[in-house]
């Protein structure tokens, strides 16, 4: 049998490819820098030449890179299925799903109870770790995302399409000067998130305010922490409507009158062939039905 290289090495290789950075690639590992740094490099010696471009912070592959994860990709999806098939062969079936917090705590976490109650058997191992497109397959059987498209090679489920709402503290309506027009964003911080990063200049290109610049633009990784920022005072949130409607806080309000229709949609997201596996296929089915479901 000939000689393979160490497969913590290919794992290393491949996290690198999809992340295009040895410092995310390592925390997905939960490897220092250097160790993951050491891996890839003896895949190089193994193979006797670099697979990657090496720009700064970033890792690009090159042509033999590009050759080895193209090969090397259908494998290890084979391998995965393989332990996947016979984990899902078990009494207890278990799905690794990527979500957003706030979508959890929103929209999923109250259906779960119809979900546990027509699959006991189904278990989710949750994580909001972000990047939930480029680990699939690697620590994540699908995923929730929240995004303009998706990878044509993935299979994507559309979850909804909505509104950008202009999200604020309800004190901002109170007092001598209340804010009711969109010229007075010009003295507020907006709140954007990554995620989400158009947002803001969707709604103002849309509102005809293509000169208005706020105070300032603060990004945030999360949802949650952007509503109570909101609630707090600190600046006003461009979200979707669904994220003020379901919040249900008496703090916050929707500024302006000024429908504006999102770019960026939810999409339940997995490789084509995990729809195949049972647990995916299941939680797929169940949350499809659960969304479009009139609200009790």
């Amino acid at each position: 049998m000939r000689r393979l290289p160490p497969l913590t090495a290919i794992e290393a290789f491949v996290q690198v490819a999809r992340l295009g950075s040895v410092k995310a690639a390592a925390v997905e590992l939960s490897l220092s820098a250097p160790a993951l740094s050491r891996r890839i490099q003896a895949l190089e010696r193994f193979i006797g030449r670099p697979l990657f471009d090496r720009r700064h912070q970033a890792m690009h592959l090159n042509g033999d890179g590009e050759t080895l994860i193209a090969q090397i990709a259908p494998a290890l999806d084979l391998m995965a299925d393989a332990v996947e098939s016979l984990i899902s062969g078990a009494e207890m079936l278990r799905l690794r799903l990527g979500v957003l917090p706030l979508f959890a705590s929103q929209r999923l976490f109250p259906k779960l109870a119809g979900l546990r109650a027509l699959h006991p058997e189904l278990h989710l191992d949750i994580d909001t770790a972000g990047h939930g497109m480029t680990r699939l397959g690697e620590g994540l059987d699908a995923a929730i995302v929240l995004a303009r498209e998706i990878d044509p090679a993935l299979y994507a489920r559309r979850l909804d399409r909505n509104r950008i709402y202009v999200i604020g503290s309800r004190k901002l309506l109170e007092g001598d000067h209340p804010i009711t027009d969109p010229a007075q964003l010009a003295g507020l911080t907006a709140l954007v998130h990554r995620d989400i990063p158009d947002t803001f200049t969707t709604w103002r290109k849309a509102a005809g305010l293509d000169d208005l610049e706020p105070l300032a633009i603060d990004h945030f990784d999360s949802g949650v922490l952007m509503l109570e920022a909101v609630a707090q005072g600190f600046g006003v949130a461009f979200m979707h409507a669904n994220h003020f409607e379901d919040a249900h806080d008496p703090r916050l309000v929707q500024l302006f009158d000024v429908v504006v229709e999102s770019p960026y949609s939810y999409w339940f997201v997995c490789r084509p062939r995990a729809l195949q596996l049972r647990p995916v296929k299941l939680f797929h089915d169940w949350l499809v039905g659960a969304l479009e479901a009139p609200a009790s």
